[in-house]
């Protein structure tokens, strides 16, 4: 990597974040990097000596209850489907997977940025269908043969 390209990828990381435009947010969602907080510390994962040394684990946090970029059903939305998720209403993504610190900023990003356009997809609504003609006319012959063999079970008659 250049020293062009790494400087460059710094600032973007260093920028606003942005989650792409899908269903609930047509236009996507520009997250400002003020509402973003970074923590770094000692990762568990792979590096050898290299990893006891350099904090390049990132946790990536963003409190949805306090951010400016959502509308009163987007925050309530996120909030209910990422209940499990949510520390108060803090989200928290982490990543350790890479060597590189920036490598790990990136992907964190890009599972917050993910999170967050899968939670605010509208609910599919159901559609009502009926059950085919085949499907219960198969419902039908199974209930027989069960019928069958149950009667078959019973104590034979004496007449």
């Amino acid at each position: 990597m250049t020293i062009a390209k790494a400087k460059r990828s710094r600032t973007e990381m260093d920028g606003d974040l942005r989650v792409p435009a899908g269903p609930g947010i047509p236009a996507g969602l520009v997250i400002p990097a003020s509402d973003l907080s970074e923590q770094f510390s000692r990762s568990s994962g792979p590096g050898g000596q290299h990893v006891n040394t350099s904090d390049s684990r990132v946790q990536l946090s963003l409190d949805l209850a306090a951010v400016s970029f959502l509308t009163e059903v987007q925050r309530e939305r996120v909030l209910s489907r990422l209940t499990p998720r949510l520390s108060g209403t803090v989200v928290t993504v982490t990543s350790e997977k890479q060597r590189s610190q920036l490598k790990n900023r990136q992907d964190a990003r890009t599972r917050l940025a993910q999170l967050l356009r899968e939670a605010l997809a509208p609910p599919v609504q159901r559609r009502a269908t009926k059950p085919s003609r085949n499907s219960r006319r198969r419902r039908v012959r199974t209930e027989q043969r069960r019928s069958e063999i149950k009667r078959n079970r019973r104590r034979p008659r004496l007449d």
